[in-house]
Formats: structure tokens, sequence, C-alpha cells
């Protein structure tokens, strides 16, 4: 065999965007103007900047633009190069295009690294092919690209838990591989939790709402029982669990534990990737997202202090991609007729897409479909290497679960949409910023983007259009809420805009009658078409509030992770400081509590090191933490725990805040798009109360709406339905079907008596609960001899809880008028007020029945 001749120097061109001209095998004749503006920028950038963001907004040819570059400084410098997108899928769908469309040849990595193709290893390590992989195959313990030249980030935005996951550990309750650890660190968090909150950590909760509870383990706690949990970990934390627990075990003091009836999760702030070398070590990393932000998210989520931005190019801030046609079925219709208009718009389009928030949800979906209608069914598998075979089909449905970006169908692959449920928190962190701490606003631009990036699955280029179905509790109310709107771009609040108009006050037929119009694209469309790019000429973007803040803040946030993963506590606390420098905004009076706590979390772990002037500082920031916010419950909790001398006389009662945590949680279920969901409880409770046969129903769900944990139970002895909130619980005796000349006799008095044992024994809620057994009856007499027992007996006058009944409504309607969403502490000080005010927080109603006693109340005969 001859050898193998050696290759040239090859001359390459300036700039990315000339190399196309070069690739004998492109299929495309040139790249776009605006793709050649962007990778000029980037050339005339210094070669060796560490952090460089694109970005290139959706449509505008993102992949092509960064496998370019990626090629360029291959070809220029010699370079490793390293092109990382999210999922498998993105890395054959990046690898097709590249091979298929630009004429650039790539190396394939997916799987496990032992099943590495030792040609693509070669020709990566010797610079002869970029490297096309997964987040997780660079974000992992024994990386093989640990030496990469040049990190392409794709799709930056859907990053955070794809490099986040390096340092979370996840113990996951119905997970059998997890079941003995979580019981065994339910068991050393026991001690420490509410008998309801550990309830709900162990999976068993009351009502729909207790779903969605998410607690974090207070720093002085975490640290208690810091040792006992390293015990426990070293055992348990096997298989997939003991790479994560390898990174995180010698730096639990940068991190936090969140609890949840899905899972316990224990992971830093902000991922600490500067401790990780094959990501950190590279000349530079080139962030390539469709929105890029204006405050810090990118850093935070990539752990970077500071990122060189190039901003999208010119005349993107108007034009949008493609046209959506939004159609918002609950709006006017009942939850079965829009489950019909589903099953009949997917059989009118042939092709179309659910995304779905679950695996549950996904199988129900399947299971539907096979049901009602038969077309044939595509799961996020089916199409991971490749979606030929659905696009290839004429009636289909591809059900996809928990992604919401990356899977693109353009062109006539699919012209309708399904997106069900809100991809709002990803993991227990982000809901326990967004719900308990009242920092929503550090999450606008990140949750924007995941709905940005949902609704543009089919509308990748500008002759692309797709029908938008919005489905689910928050995503209708998250879209469609005018107060957001104008933080979106003038097309899609243009586009938004004529979708609610068209899906309010209809019914069925024209639905489908809009649906067909749109889908023809012909005339009829091009005038309803008008009506879009009209209001787009009107409407403008607005700046995301206190985003200018957020950005100040970012470098001092890291910088703040980095100390404490070092455990330099000193330096930890001044940059906590710095933070709360920059955090003046009034609408960030969440998030500068959290800082306040994260300031003083730093001091205490200094204290409890040996600096002694520390300890002050500590109690100083929680308790600053609790008066800047004293309307978030948790703060509340913890104040009162670690400092009660902060507390004042006229502190929000702890319970109340529990209160309307809770109710917020059930209008957030309840939706704010549209009024029925809301009318139909009402109506409910009010006819419910009227009768004896539905008293108790209807009083289970009123308990609910005012945000108290409402149950009853159908068995031998239990009691009718019971109210807890906080420490207290109400447990009701309800005597309804009897007039004002009725008496109560021994039997129903022994019965009510003996509600608070059975409570106790069969409901964890009220294990530690402050016991009123209550009597709700129109009847004013009671026989002499139930009196011994009906001691500890309240009475509550039917007339008087139908009049409580009716201010309750009246007033939840009110509150519900200005309700935003979960986490909004504007809402929940006005909600605290108002419900004091009109006697319906929990501690007010305990009060008032402790001053009227059965005993007292009814004359004996």
């Amino acid at each position: 065999m001859a050898f193998k001749s050696l290759t040239a120097d090859a001359i390459v061109a300036e700039s990315p965007d000339r190399l196309l001209r070069d690739l004998s095998r492109r299929r495309i004749p040139d790249v776009l103007p605006h793709q050649a503006e962007i990778m000029r920028a980037y050339a005339e950038l210094p070669s060796n900047l560490p952090d460089v963001a694109l970005q290139l907004p959706t449509g505008s040819g993102k992949t092509l633009v960064g496998l370019l570059i990626a090629e360029w400084r291959r070809r220029k410098y010699q370079e490793r190069v390293v092109y990382l997108c999210p999922t498998r899928q993105l890395v054959h769908q990046v690898v097709e295009q590249a091979q298929e469309r630009y004429g650039l040849s790539v190396a394939t990595f997916v799987g496990s690294q032992r099943d590495y193709s030792p040609v693509s290893k070669t020709d990566y390590q010797q610079a002869e092919r970029v490297a096309v992989t997964t987040y997780s195959s660079l974000f992992n313990t024994n990386s093989f690209f640990n030496n990469a030249d040049i990190i392409i980030l794709d799709d930056a935005h859907a990053a955070e838990n794809y490099i986040a996951q390096h340092w979370t550990l996840r113990i996951e309750r119905l997970n059998t591989d997890h079941a003995g650890l979580h019981q065994a660190l339910c068991a050393i968090l026991a001690p420490y939790l509410a008998a309801h909150d550990l309830a709900r950590l162990r999976g068993e909760w009351e009502d729909v709402v207790d779903r969605t509870w998410v607690d974090m383990v207070p720093a002085p706690i975490f640290m208690e029982i810091k040792q006992q949990l390293i015990e426990i970990l070293d055992v348990h934390a096997q298989g997939k669990l003991a790479f994560p627990w390898s990174t995180l075990r010698e730096h639990l003091d940068g991190c936090h534990i969140y609890l949840s009836p899905q899972d316990i999760l224990i992971r830093p702030l902000l991922p600490p990737t500067f401790s990780h070398q094959p990501f950190v070590s590279a000349r530079q990393r080139i962030y390539m997202s469709a929105t890029l932000g204006a405050g810090g998210d990118l850093e935070r989520l990539t752990g970077r202090k500071a990122i060189h931005r190039l901003p999208a190019p010119t005349g993107w801030d108007t034009q949008g991609v493609g046209r959506r046609f939004f159609i918002f079925p609950g709006m006017s219709l009942e939850s079965d007729e829009a489950t019909k208009l589903r099953l009949e718009l997917m059989q009118r389009a042939g092709r179309s897409v659910v995304l779905v928030p679950s695996d549950a949800m996904a199988q129900a979906t399947i299971e539907l479909i096979d049901e009602s209608i038969k077309l044939k069914v595509f799961e996020a598998e089916d199409i991971e290497i490749s979606k030929a075979d659905f696009v290839s089909t004429k009636d289909a449905v591809a059900v996809i679960a928990n992604r919401y970006d990356g899977v693109d169908f353009a062109g006539n692959e699919c012209r309708l949409l399904f997106i069900e449920g809100l991809p709002k928190a990803m993991n227990s962190q982000e809901r326990f910023l967004m719900s308990r701490m009242g920092a929503n606003v550090l999450y606008n631009e990140r949750v924007q983007t995941r709905v940005l990036q949902a609704i543009g699955r089919c509308t990748r280029s500008l002759e692309d259009y797709s029908a938008v179905v919005i489905c689910g509790d928050e995503l209708p109310d998250y879209i469609a809420d005018i107060r957001r709107r104008k933080y979106l771009h003038p097309e899609l609040q243009a586009e938004i805009e004529f979708g609610v108009k068209q899906s309010k006050d209809t019914d069925t037929e024209n639905l489908i009658e809009n649906f067909d119009i749109f889908l023809a694209n012909d005339q009829r469309w091009e005038d309803a078409n008008r009506m879009i790019v009209d209001g787009r000429a009107k409407a403008e973007q607005e700046a995301l509030p206190a985003i200018n803040d957020l950005a100040n803040a970012v470098q001092w946030e890291v910088d703040y992770q980095t100390a404490m993963w070092r455990k330099d506590f000193v330096a930890a606390l001044s940059a906590a400081e710095r933070v709360l420098g920059t955090l003046s905004s009034e609408e960030l009076r969440g998030y500068r509590a959290l800082w306040n706590y994260l300031a003083g979390t730093a001091a205490y772990r200094g204290a409890q090191e040996g600096i002694a002037a520390l300890d002050a500082k500590a109690r100083l920031y929680f308790s600053t933490a609790y008066k800047s916010a004293p309307d978030i419950s948790w703060l509340s909790r913890f104040a009162r725990f670690q400092t009660p001398e902060s507390i004042d006389a006229n502190a929000v009662d702890a319970t109340l805040l529990l209160q309307v945590e809770r109710m917020a949680a059930e209008l957030s279920r309840l939706g704010a798009t549209h009024d029925r969901a809301f009318a139909k409880l009402e109506r409910q409770i009010i006819e419910g109360l009227s009768s004896p046969e539905t008293f108790e129903a209807a009083q289970v769900e009123l308990g609910k709406l005012l945000g108290f944990i409402s149950g009853k139970e159908e068995s031998e002895g239990s009691p009718d339905p019971w109210w807890i909130c906080g420490e207290q619980c109400i447990v009701f005796e309800d005597y309804v079907n009897t007039t004002e000349n009725g008496e109560l006799d021994v039997t129903k008095a022994r019965q009510a008596s003996s509600h608070p044992d059975w409570m106790r024994a069969h409901v964890p809620a009220a294990v530690s609960c402050r016991i009123t057994p209550t009597l709700v009856t129109p009847a004013r007499f009671i026989r002499t001899a139930a009196l011994p027992h009906v001691e500890t007996l309240s009475l509550w006058k039917l007339s008087d809880f139908l009049t409580f009944a009716r201010t309750a409504l009246e007033t939840v309607r009110t509150l519900r008028a200005t309700f935003f969403e979960q986490g909004d502490l504007i809402w929940q000080a006005q909600a605290t007020g108002m419900l004091k005010a009109k006697g319906l927080d929990f501690a007010g109603v305990v009060a008032r029945l402790a001053q009227c006693r059965v005993a007292d109340a009814m004359t004996s005969r």
C-alpha cells in the first residue's frame, strides 16, 4: 500500500460566511445576508474572547451559522471543536443538515462513550472534523471531550437543566431504585417538618393543590443534618446517583435542598461550571440562542460572569417568522367539547404535533387518539434519529413529552401544533423561587423563551404557517394575559390578539371553519392575515421589569456561588452584599429577600467555621430577609425559628400567609383567561350549601377555595369535612337536616367530641394541630344528657356559616380580579389584608369559634 500524502495547509476564508462557497456538496446557493452579517461580526472579534453569544432568532438559520463558525475555527486554527445539542434527536437533526444540506462532514457522538466510533474519535482528536454531541456528553464525570478548544452551545436558552444536572442529585419518590434513599432522607427531615409537609414529601396529600407544594430546607437545619446526610448518601447513592453525588459530596455548603411530593433535590443555586475542566479550559465558548435576553439569564444558567453578546441581525426586531393562528378552545368550550375539537382538527390537518408536560399525559393522549380516531402515533423515540417516517405518513400525530423546544417541523411537515401545559418551572428549585419566594421576575426571560420555543416548533421560516392550539390550565392564561403581551415580539402580540378574538364567544363549528380557512391559505385567510399585519404595525415591545438590575447583579451572583463552592464564606458574603447593592427595583422584593437570606447563610457558615464576628451578621441578614418580604410564608416561618426577636407584634400571621399561598395555587388551577371554571365552582358551592344532601361536598370545596387543606372521608366513624391551615384544624359535625327546634342528642354529641382523636389517627396533616371540633346546625337545643360530651365543642350557627360562605365567595371573586400569578407579592399582601379584614383568615375563624361553645350557646332540655 502506498504511503498517504500529507495535506498542504489550505487557505481559509477571512470569515465563516465565505466558507460555504467552497463546499461542493452543499444544496443551498449561499448564506443569507443576515447570516453573513452576524458571521462577519463574529470574525472581527478577538479570536481568544472566552465567552461569546450570538442571538439568532427562530428562522434565521442558526444551525448553519453555528456549523460554519465551527468549521471555520477548525480549519483556520486547527482547533478541536465540539458542537453541543440538548438531545440526541437534535444531534441527529444537526448532523443531517450538515451533511445533506450544507455539504459539511462532521463526527457524530451519541450514546455511551464506549460506543463512540474509533474513526470519529480520531477525526475529532486530530481536529479533522467537528464533533456534534449532547450537553450530557460534556457535562459528566468522565467526558471524552476534555480537551476541546472551542465549545459551541446550540439552543443555549434550553441548556440550564442539561448543564446543571452534572451538579444535581434528584431523589425521585416514585423511582423504585431510589425508594430506600428517599425513605431514609424523609426520616432525618421528619423532626424539622410540619406533619402535613412531611405527608406531602412522602406522597400523601389532601387535594391536587398539594401536588404543587415545594419547600427548601433552611441553611441552619441543612448544616445540622449534613453529616447524617453524607452518611446516608454514601450508602444509598448508587448507580446513576453516584455520579452527581461525587461532584456534590465535598461541596454541600454551596448547595440547597428542595422538597416536593415528586422528589428531594440537592443542587447549587447556579451551576459551578468553573469547576468543570472540560468546559472551563476551552479557549472559547460560543452560545447560540433564539433569544439572549438582557437580564443576565444566560450567565446564570451557564455559570459564567461575562458573556460578550452579538445582537440579532438588523430587522428581526419587527419581522416575525412564519404565521401562527392561535386557537384557545377553553375560552368558549367545555372540557369534553374541547377534546372533540382537538380530535376533529387532527383528522382535518393530516399530520399534527402534540407537546405535553409529562409521560402520563402523553400516554393518555395516545390512548385517546387510538380509541377515537386511530391515527398513527409517533413518540419521541420514534423520531429521535429521523422524522422521515412521520413526515411521509399522511395521517399521523407526534406526541412528545417534556420537550418544548428543539424538534422542528417546518414547511408541509406539520401545520397543526397542540401545546398542553406551561413549561414554566422545570425543577423544584425554580418552583420554589417562583411560588414560595416571590422571585418570578428572575425567571421572566427564561419562561418567556420556553414558551416562544414551544409555539414556534412548526414555523421555522418566513413561508411557514401553523395553527397553534393552546390547552391546559396555566398556558392559556400565560399566553393570553394582556399584562404579559407587551413584553412579546410585535408580530406575536398581533397573532395572540387575533387568536383570542376568534376564540371568544364562539362554538366548535366556527372554530373548525376558521381552521379550514387558515389551512387553505387562500384569499379568505389573506383578508384575516391583514388584520394581524395591521396589529403588528401598532404594537411595541417593552423591556421586562427590573431587567437592568438583574443584569448588573449576575456577575456577583456567580462570584457568590464560586465562593460558597470553595467554602470561602467571607468572599461569599461580600459577593452577596454586592448583589444586594444592585437589586433596587420594587419588582425584585422577593429576589432581594432571597439574597438577604443567602448573605445570612454565608455569614452563618463563616460563624460556624470560627469567624465570631459573622454571627451577628447572620442574624442581621436573616432578619432583614423577613422584614423585606414579610408576606412570604417561608421567610416568616424561618424568621420565627431563627430570629424571633425580629418579629414584631404586627407581623402577618404565618398561618394566613400559608392560606394565601394555597388560595393562589387554587386560583391558578381554576384559570384566569375566562370566568367559566370559577363561576361553575361558585355555583356548585352556593347550591350545595342549600341542601343537606350536598352540604358537606360544598363545604369541602369552600375550604379549598379559601386556601385550606380541606377534605372528607366516607368511612365508619369518620367526621364530616375538615379544614386545616398551618398548625390549626377545624373538624365539622354537620347537623343541618333539622330546624331551629331541633336538638343535639347524646349520640351526635359523642361523635362530634371524638372527631379530634379520629383526625390525629387518620389524617397526617392533623397530627400536630390544635383541633377545634365544631357543630354546624340551625338547632337551638341540646339534650341534658349530651352536655357532659360537649365541653370542647364549638358552635357555628348555620345562618352564620352561610353568611360566612357568601362573604368568602364575594371576597375570593374580588381577589381573583387582580390575581396575576403565584408568587405575586403585591397580590399576596392585598389578599392577606382583605381576608383579615373580612374575618376569613383561619386564625380569626378559630378564635371566634372558641368564643361560642355549644354548652353555652344551646339551650338544654
